[in-house]
């Protein structure tokens, strides 16, 4: 199982990445390993990551029986679809989930039916085997609700919804940082890129994208005090934390604007990617990078074209009924 790459970062703070190698590539998704008293893991990926988390974890010299606490920010695949694959390695772990994520981690039968509309028969080869999780074993965290891993890493859960309804944001004290999932935009890293640079983004994809909510969620966590970074899924860490919040702010704006200015019903999508295309190669360019290969994060352009096209038709038929 473990004659694979492993790549493994210490953050500092008791806080470790795992590149989960989502899509076989560097730099897509991460795993983040807490160590307080007790450890927790916040994310981890698909089925197919699974390997890769836990030859992590080997690496970091932690035994799968350690970790008490699998966190994962929201339901979508490439965060939590593979939670019921590896969870039996965890024999003393509890799974931690948003209050409307739970009920899908138990039966994830509507959630694998709406990942087959979205990415049709490339769901195995995407994201792999999609396996319940115990309802047992699942912990849910209203929000303002915490976990303690003790050494000061108190968490507080925080209801962030925009990307999702049912995501949650992760507030660790000791670690002066936010576990943001996608809440604060997607972190483009070389590694993924092959740039010399990073550069932040909104997610937008399907099929719960609602801009005013990513806003709210914006400035709620804004509000939290003594926050230097913001650890993102995709992908590593952003500090200051105000350089996130303003990127997806601004971007978020943007896309929406971008989205309405094209909208009209039953827009192909591609032309709405096309736009996003332009408008990334004109803000880098803004940003002294000449930027023409984009193909790195191609597939969440096309993704981020469906869900903003899927809020707007859904936006159009409600304003029409």
């Amino acid at each position: 199982m473990y004659d694979m790459q492993v790549y493994v970062k210490d953050l500092g703070h008791d806080v470790s990445m795992i590149d989960l190698m989502e899509q076989k590539e560097r730099g897509r998704s991460a795993c983040y390993v807490v160590r307080g008293e007790k450890i927790a893991i916040i994310e981890t990926g698909s089925s197919l990551s699974a390997p890769y988390i836990l030859a992590g974890l080997k690496e970091l010299g932690i035994s799968p029986e350690q970790v008490e606490y699998v966190i994962v920010t929201h339901i979508h695949l490439d965060h939590a679809g593979g939670v019921g694959y590896i969870l039996p390695n965890f024999p003393n772990a509890t799974v931690v989930a948003h209050p409307r994520a739970g009920r899908h981690l138990i039966d994830p039968s509507r959630l694998i039916q709406g990942a087959q509309a979205v990415y049709g028969d490339n769901l195995p080869t995407l994201y792999g085997e999609i396996l319940p999780v115990p309802a047992e074993r699942v912990l849910i965290r209203e929000d303002g609700e915490q976990v303690d891993l003790g050494n000061g890493h108190l968490l507080t859960f925080y209801d962030t919804p925009g990307h999702a309804k049912h995501h949650f944001s992760i507030h660790d004290p000791a670690a002066r940082g936010i576990f943001s999932g996608d809440t604060v935009g997607v972190r483009y890293a070389p590694e993924l890129t092959g740039w010399d640079f990073t550069c932040i983004y909104p997610s937008t994809s399907p099929t719960d994208f609602d801009r005013d909510a990513v806003l709210r969620s914006i400035e709620k966590l804004e509000r939290l005090p003594e926050v230097d970074r913001i650890f993102h899924t995709h992908f590593g860490p952003t500090e200051p934390a105000a350089i996130a919040y303003e990127r997806t702010r601004k971007t978020v704006t943007d896309f929406d604007r971008l989205a309405r200015e094209l909208f009209e019903p039953e827009l192909d999508y591609k032309v709405l990617a096309e736009a996003i295309r332009d408008y990334i190669r004109t803000d880098l360019a803004a940003a002294g990078h000449t930027v023409h290969e984009l193909s790195g994060i191609e597939f969440d352009i096309e993704l981020n074209a469906k869900g903003m096209l899927y809020a707007l038709e859904r936006e159009h038929a409600k304003a029409n009924q």
